[in-house]
């Protein structure tokens, strides 16, 4: 999901000690920036028609009604390095209370006081989740109750986002790379948020905290 306050052009996000570290991390960084780019160019587009964003900072309804938000196997060691390595204070200690009993919580476990602790490493899913019109009420998931105010994002942009994760998954070569994207097959890479093992993240953060 983007916000209004988001609306301005996308910057990459920038790790650059941490991408010394983890090669997998710049092409995470990358398929992220390519997908807010198309995200920006697409909201562009509908606002040019008289179209007005609905998502803002403090809606969370799609965080606790989508209950398959996918996942692809990067993202999860992206989600995991961000909440372990970077995330501090009173949202840290929320974190590791919710991650323990996620499967109870009813909405998604880095939902903190509505808003979303893992923002800037959030999965493509909910990047690419963008409601026009009016907010969502609550319980709606307006891509089964008004399909036709969610927005549809651009093509290039979505399959160019998942093919620069490509080279995490292994040595593949274009026609194959093509192949897997058009064909939809990447995607069953990915799992349900719900669905990961998130009980076990707190430990990694209790460990990282010990080594400081």
């Amino acid at each position: 999901m983007a916000t209004s306050e988001e609306s301005s052009t996308p910057k990459r996000l920038q790790f650059p000690l941490n991408e010394a570290v983890h090669q997998w991390l710049t092409p995470l960084l990358d398929s992220y920036f390519v997908a807010d780019t198309g995200i920006h160019k697409a909201i562009a587009k509908e606002t040019k028609k008289g179209r007005e964003l609905a998502c803002a900072k403090g809606c969370s309804s799609c965080c606790k009604t989508h209950k398959d938000i996918p996942v692809f196997p990067l993202e999860l060691v992206g989600i995991t390095w961000f909440v372990t390595e970077k995330i501090e204070g009173e949202t840290r200690q929320r974190l590791k209370q919710q991650l323990q009993q996620h499967q109870t919580l009813g909405a998604c476990p880095f939902l903190v006081d509505d808003a979303c602790s893992i923002h800037p490493l959030r999965p493509l899913a909910c990047r690419h989740f963008n409601v026009f019109g009016q907010v969502c009420a609550e319980g709606e998931d307006a891509y089964h109750s008004r399909r036709q105010d969610v927005l549809v994002p651009i093509k290039q942009y979505k399959d160019e986002a998942l093919q620069v994760t490509l080279p995490f998954y292994g040595d593949i070569d274009a026609r194959e790379q093509k192949k897997l994207i058009e064909s939809g097959a990447l995607n069953n890479l990915a799992r349900a948020m719900k669905d990961c093992h998130w009980e076990s993240l707190p430990e990694k953060m209790n460990a990282f905290e010990e080594r400081d």
